[in-house]
């Protein structure tokens, strides 16, 4: 079960999903709910925002596409009122709206099609961050743990200890080096802009050399990769950013 914990009382984690694709809200309020998840639905961006201030939801869950009024929108009506973590759910290959959704106040995204372990594991990451909010629930492997550790192929990172380990080694990484990695692997299989990365890291207003990232994966991979010189954990796309490469049979 997924709990938070107010006043001392434990209830279900409330979640909003915004979408007007029937089979993935039928599959969705399915699965969540077996992980301990309510859910409340909401199928046009007009029923999103009313069903926010009546269900006051611990998480969004947003559809970039909806009718009536954009996922956009929604997100950026719902930041200007409340801090509430919001997941966007894009569809594949629209770069510019995943971009735009996180400029407007996206905590994080999820495309279409996606695996439920995966979002489940972004919920989760983002509740985390939330104070009054104590997730508990059995994780599946390459999931953030149940001490919140982020693990993926063989790379485990631990923000809470502020510790990684590669193939079961601890390395020792710089601050700045240990947030990007840690950005990385909680993205796992996509590819996150470098705008995206800097902003992330260095902070929207960073007006230092572009650069800067470069040395820092540069550095990420002599600790991570087996091969630096041909780099398989974290890959270069090229004009766009990086990825951290989902090992085959995860």
């Amino acid at each position: 079960m997924v709990d938070a914990v107010a006043g001392g009382e434990s209830r279900p984690i409330s979640v909003l999903l915004a979408e007007d694709e029937e089979g993935f809200v039928d599959a969705l309020v399915i699965g969540l709910a077996r992980e301990g998840f309510e859910v409340t639905v909401a199928r046009d961006g007009t029923e999103a925002l009313a069903l926010f201030e009546s269900v006051s939801p611990d998480l969004v869950l947003l559809d970039i596409m909806l009718p009536k009024l954009s996922g956009i929108d929604v997100c950026r009506a719902i930041r200007a009122q409340s801090s509430v973590p919001i997941i966007m759910v894009t569809a594949k290959g629209t770069e510019i709206d995943t971009v735009v959704g996180l400029e407007v106040g996206a905590d994080d995204y999820v495309t279409k099609p996606y695996r439920l372990r995966e979002l489940v594991a972004r919920m989760r990451a983002v509740l985390r961050r939330v104070p009054h909010l104590e997730p508990s629930v059995a994780v599946p492997a390459d999931s953030p743990g149940e001490d919140g550790a982020l693990e993926v192929g063989g790379v485990r990172v631990d923000p809470d200890r502020h510790r990684v380990f590669v193939r079961g080694v601890e390395v020792q990484l710089r601050r700045k080096e240990f947030e990007l990695l840690a950005l990385l692997v909680s993205n796992p299989g996509r590819v996150l802009t470098r705008d995206t990365l800097i902003d992330r890291v260095w902070g929207t207003d960073y007006v230092g050399d572009t650069k800067t990232l470069d040395v820092h994966i540069k550095r990420l991979r002599s600790h991570l990769e087996e091969d630096p010189s041909t780099p398989a954990i974290i890959t270069t796309v090229r004009g766009v950013g990086y990825r951290f490469e989902v090992p085959r049979g995860d």
